[in-house]
């Protein structure tokens, strides 16, 4: 297992950099680049004008806004003066080809350096730190409440296939994945967040503003009480799919032979149910944990971050993707993929710890 793991980490680099290099050249070659977007700004605010920013190690040239200075390089129809837009083409670095802003990247993201917005005034890397704990909070505990309640439901709907209680547990599960996630969160706030009826929770940020003065305990109740709601509003629409592929994948190897074979040696259900049916069934579960948990983890909670004014991960991910903010975009990209790649394997490493029949090294 120690070479196979060993591969796999080797192979993880020309992978990291297919994906880093199609997204670079795609997304560089996209009508609509920061220095459009910032072109824009200036027509729209009807002039431009340069003014000197002054930071801790020495100063640099941009190009701000302005309707009101005399001195602006704006010509109306005409446009910005050339000397404006070559200026906003360096201070983006577009005054470099494409190849060696390219290796530019590809030298600093090896060191995790993934230098500043373009728009926010912050380093990247403090900018997806400060974002990480609503994401990390909404994912982790949407998909463990997930996976604690649909494995063992999925279990018990397939041993009881056809019964009462699996025709009205899959009802419930088949409605609440037709109905949209934020579709519940907007009934969860309208119920409990100070809408038509109760005001039980909050509806913004991860915390509340006297965090720092609770107790321990109160910081944990305080913490939990917040997510309460989009957690909620998450897991409701999560369940179905699992729920469903845990019982169909326990239906099929129930009727195998193996398991009839057992029953004919006297081995009571329980026994043939968890000691030889789960291992196998578990399988596919495993091999879907990967995507669940990137999707749960990242993507899948802009919704719920907006809805509930909570700003993490989704939510920087698609302010950045929408004003071309460049180094947010490849460095979530960047970290995004190193998570999932890490998580593939991770799921690998599981198979052979749940059958150790399968052999990923023998391949």
């Amino acid at each position: 297992m120690t070479a196979y793991v060993l591969r796999r980490l080797l192979l993880m680099i020309p992978t990291l950099l297919g994906i880093m290099t199609i997204n670079f050249f795609v997304v560089q070659i996209a009508p609509g680049g920061p220095v459009e977007q910032y072109i824009a700004r200036l027509h729209h605010a009807g002039g431009g004008v340069m003014e000197r920013v002054t930071g801790q190690g020495g100063g640099e040239t941009r190009p701000m806004a302005s309707t009101t200075d005399s001195n602006s390089n704006y010509r109306g129809s005409q446009g910005l003066d050339p000397e404006i837009i070559g200026r906003i083409k360096k201070m983006y670095g577009f005054d470099k080809p494409i190849w060696e802003r390219y290796v530019d990247m590809l030298k600093h993201y090896a060191m995790f350096d993934f230098g500043e917005s373009f728009f926010r005034n912050e380093r990247v890397l403090d900018l997806i730190i400060s974002k990480l704990p609503v994401s990390f909070s909404l994912g982790f505990w949407s998909t463990l409440i997930i996976y604690a309640i649909s494995i063992p439901l999925g279990i018990k709907k397939a041993v009881r296939h056809g019964s009462p209680f699996d025709v009205w547990t899959s009802t419930a599960i088949v409605i609440g994945n037709a109905v949209p996630v934020f579709l519940f969160a907007i009934l969860l706030i309208v119920l409990f967040a100070g809408g038509s009826y109760f005001n039980w929770f909050p509806l913004r940020g991860l915390t509340s503003s006297n965090f720092d003065q609770l107790s321990l305990l109160g910081k944990i109740g305080d913490y939990f009480w917040h997510l309460a709601l989009p957690v909620t509003a998450i897991v409701i629409g999560g369940f179905a799919t699992l729920s469903m592929l845990t019982k169909n994948s326990f239906l099929e190897e129930i009727h195998k032979q193996y398991v009839v074979t057992a029953r004919a040696k006297g081995l009571d259900e329980k026994g043939i149910l968890y000691g030889h049916v789960f291992r196998n069934a578990m399988l596919i579960i495993i091999a879907g944990f990967p995507a669940a948990f990137i999707s749960l983890f990242f993507t899948g909670s802009l919704l719920i971050e907006v809805i509930f004014s909570l700003d993490g991960l989704g939510l920087l991910g698609f302010e950045s993707t929408v004003s071309r903010d460049y180094p947010v975009m490849f460095a979530t990209l960047y970290i995004f993929t190193i998570i999932g790649l890490f998580t593939k394997l991770a799921s690998d490493i599981t198979y052979t710890l749940v059958d150790p029949r399968i052999d990923f090294e023998g391949r």
